[in-house]
Parts: structure tokens; sequence; C-alpha cells
């Protein structure tokens, strides 16, 4: 008899964004990319992302840089003092030297260019995920 295989972890990912087409894209890309097995929450902003972390705990967060009410790096920064430390990427247009040094600082630990392919958010999330 063979040793019953564990049932995969469900990785639960919230994604942030201030379009609701492009979170619609983010998860289908994660869905293409083979990440299976992920349960999603979305918000549209920072602000709604705290209201989220504060109900769930999340494995990894998928954040635009630039919305309305609260930027993504002004949630990174605002989890990073708290002392959260949940993966963080951004899935952005528009990525300089700056931004990144920025990111970087505040504990970010990729970034996904738009626009992206389902292999290329594979290969950014892949150390993330492991």
């Amino acid at each position: 008899m063979h040793p019953a295989r564990p049932e995969p972890r469900l990785v639960k990912v919230l994604i942030i964004d201030d379009s609701p087409v492009m979170r619609r894209i983010v998860r289908h890309a994660l869905h293409q990319a083979g990440l299976e097995g992920h349960d999603c929450d979305e918000a549209e902003d920072g602000r709604r992302a705290l209201e989220w972390i504060e109900q769930r705990s999340y494995d990894l967060i998928l954040s635009d840089w630039n919305m309305p009410h609260m930027t993504g790096i002004e949630l990174l920064e605002t989890l990073h003092a708290s002392g959260k430390r949940i993966p963080f990427c951004f899935v952005t247009s528009d990525v300089t030297p700056a931004m990144r040094e920025r990111a970087s600082a505040a504990g970010a630990h990729a970034f996904v260019t738009k626009p992206f392919t389902p292999a290329s958010i594979a290969a950014a999330l892949r150390g993330v995920l492991g």
C-alpha cells in the first residue's frame, strides 16, 4: 500500500488593483501559469486591502503601484512598519530604479511588469512561492 499524498496547501492571494479588468487578468494569468490551488481575494486600493489583511491571512500579495486612496507602495510601507511580512509583489507598468529601490527597502519580493504573460508571472513568483 502506498502512503497517502498530502493535500496541496491552498495558497491565499490578495490581488490589488483599481481596475477590475486587471484584477481578472492577474487571476487568469495565475491559473494559466499553473499556479493552481490558490484562493484569491481582490481589493481596489491599498486601504481596502488593509481591511482584508485584518480579516484574513495571506501567503502572497500582488499589487499595482498607482491607485487612489492608498497606493501599493504606501500599503507595503504600512505593512512593513506594522511588522507584517507577507510576500509582496508589484504588478505595474512603470518601474524605475527609484521605485525598485523604495520597494526593496520596504520589503517587496518581486516586480511583474505589465503587460505580462503567464510565463513571466510564474517566473517572478517562483522564488516567492517556492
